[in-house]
């Protein structure tokens, strides 16, 4: 009976897809935060999804699959992280870029 059940196990929905979104997102987290913050929700959202429907029938599911999601789940928490850090320091470097643009006494410069 067990070997029958295993058998007509289906991977996790999108499990590869959490996992590849998860590892590309922090591939991508250099790019201005844009790219890597997107990927991210995106690996979060369908991994909830994934962990819902594995949750309401667990011997529907391969565990590989299910712990694939899992891993796409922690890559997609690390690459939003590191986003979100990378995209603060590119504002934060745009404001102070701006406050000492304005410091500068551009009238008095004669060309």
């Amino acid at each position: 009976m067990e070997n029958q059940t295993q058998l007509r196990q289906e991977p996790v929905p999108n499990s590869t897809a959490i996992l590849v979104l998860g590892i590309i997102s922090i591939a991508l987290c250099w790019c201005y935060g844009i790219i890597g913050l997107t990927l991210g929700i995106i690996a979060l959202v369908l991994s909830g999804k994934a962990n819902a429907a594995y949750k309401a029938d667990p011997d529907k599911y391969t565990i590989g699959s299910f712990k694939n999601a899992k891993a796409g789940r922690i890559c997609a928490i690390i690459g939003l992280s590191l986003s979100a850090i990378y995209l603060i320091i590119i504002i934060i470097y745009f404001v102070i870029l701006g406050a000492a643009l304005t410091m500068v006494p551009w009238e008095m410069m004669n060309y």
